[in-house]
């Protein structure tokens, strides 16, 4: 079967850029997206109160049906880590190679194992 010849390739990074973490890339060719990595970053002193830093996933939200796969290029967090919050908005098949796909698994595991407790306002 020959290859389809793209008329259209355009990289968003929604992440990743000019700071340690948080790797996000869209790839789209013509209409179809593909999503390279969903990183975290830890964050800065300074962020007080916060435990991780994710991208913002809008334009995924709002194009989820044209997302066609997530590949994965490494296990570590930067790349992994913000994986279990964008399956919550995104469904798509996720690629990567084998320990990547095993640490990514084991992640989405971990966080749903995490039970968020109501406190009540003072």
């Amino acid at each position: 079967m020959p290859l389809k010849k793209a008329k259209q390739i355009k990289i968003i990074p929604l992440g990743g850029v000019d700071e340690s973490g948080k790797n996000m890339y869209v790839v789209e060719v013509d209409d179809e997206i593909f999503v390279l990595d969903a990183g975290l970053m830890f964050p800065e002193d300074e962020l007080l109160g916060i435990d991780v830093v994710i991208p913002d996933f809008k334009y995924l939200e709002e194009n989820k049906d044209r997302v066609k796969a997530i590949i994965l290029s490494h296990g570590h967090e930067d790349a992994i880590g913000a994986l279990p919050y964008l399956l919550q908005k995104v469904k798509a098949p996720v690629y990567g190679t084998e320990l990547t796909i095993a640490l990514a698994k084991n992640s989405v595991k971990e966080y749903r194992k995490v039970r968020f407790k109501k406190f009540p306002c003072n």
